[in-house]
């Protein structure tokens, strides 16, 4: 069995690979060869008075790859404005996130890998699927908001995408994003304008990117918007108003990104994922209660706009939107069973005796 850290991950997985790696799993979806369960969490109350322990997981399974992967993460969350969510394990800085990845051909646990590197990967790669399949084909400029870690990944998986002429970023921190700017040149050789408000970034933009941790809306206005653009995002919360939503003529969302409330009796959603919680009245009125009320279950999946169930982009002159969450379990089989590929190809990574982690004990 390997144990593959986030220095691993970051030398074997390109976004090329990711991307790749993404299609192969939604190739098998579409063909009834992959199957995920959705994210569900588990909140509990802490010590700590202005901070919920949460716990997430999702998992998948990737016929080509032969691979079933469990992806765990254990947060502290707490919202200290009521605008941004901030989440650490044991102590600010640190967090822990792991991907328990098995064969599906003789049930062999295969790797356990930090998901920091994965996750970041994964999610800018699906952004990247979306812009693919639902951008103009001479899309070429990029306004983002946001310039942290996503922003980064989405980023790389568009210029895979499109030939970009052009990026423009904004964030709150002008230093934040001065430094992104100088990170994305070196890397992407791309040029790129550092704005000083999110309006600006928006307009004359091909496609529009949202790449924050904000729990309310950063793309309020729907006057930004005009005809051609692609719209994507990082979170629902982050465009959610009703007269944003009003202005997309096609929506597209990746997946299912949780149980639906058809599938779950229990409500308990305050940040659209499904979960079971403990506390007391009083301490579950502490977590912020979500302003979205766009029910992105009516909208077709991307697997049926690449098989021609469901329509995409007809006209150069749509608004079009895509839903990047949803199949978050099929993302980490897919691209988790390619990067174990390369890890013992490679020889990378640190073995663990396998018998460590069986019994002869039925269990």
């Amino acid at each position: 069995m390997l144990l593959l850290n986030n220095d691993d991950v970051h030398e074997l997985l390109d976004m090329k690979t990711c991307l790749e790696a993404l299609e192969t799993g939604y190739r098998d979806l579409a063909a009834g060869n992959a199957v995920h369960r959705p994210r569900l969490d588990v909140w509990a109350p802490s010590d700590e008075q202005d901070a919920f322990f949460r716990w997430g997981s999702m998992e998948g399974v990737c016929r080509t790859y032969g691979t079933f992967a469990i992806r765990m993460k254990s947060d502290m969350v707490r919202w200290p404005e009521g605008a941004n969510e901030e989440k650490y394990c044991i102590e600010p800085g640190t967090f822990c996130g792991l991907v328990m990845l098995f064969s599906t051909n003789n049930g062999e646990p295969l790797a356990i890998i930090n998901d920091g590197i994965i996750q970041h990967m994964r999610v800018g790669a699906g952004a990247g699927l979306g812009v693919k399949y639902l951008a103009r084909e001479d899309a070429e400029v990029v306004g983002i908001i946001g310039s942290g870690g996503m922003a980064r990944t989405y980023l790389q998986a568009f210029a895979e995408v499109r030939k970009l002429s052009r990026v423009k970023v904004y964030s709150r921190s002008r230093g934040r994003r001065e430094t992104y700017a100088e990170e994305m040149r070196e890397l992407l050789g791309l040029r790129i304008d550092v704005l000083d408000n999110p309006e600006d970034v928006v307009r004359g933009s091909d496609v529009v990117s949202t790449c924050t941790d904000s729990i309310v809306p950063v793309l309020t206005d729907p006057d930004w918007l005009e005809p051609g653009m692609h719209v994507t995002n990082l979170d629902l919360r982050e465009f959610a108003a009703a007269d944003v939503w009003d202005r997309f003529d096609v929506t597209v969302r990746l997946g299912d990104q949780t149980m639906s409330r058809k599938q779950m009796e229990n409500d308990f959603r305050p940040f659209h994922f499904a979960g079971y919680t403990a506390g007391q009245p009083e301490e579950l009125a502490r977590i912020p209660k979500s302003r979205v009320h766009i029910d992105e279950e009516q909208y077709p999946r991307l697997v049926e706009v690449v098989r021609g169930d469901a329509p995409g982009r007809s006209s150069p002159e749509q608004i079009t939107c895509f839903i990047n969450v949803g199949t978050q379990g099929l993302q980490f089989a897919s691209v988790g069973g390619r990067l174990y590929q390369l890890a013992k190809e490679r020889g990378v990574g640190r073995e663990l005796p396998t018998e460590w982690f069986v019994q002869d004990i039925r269990d």
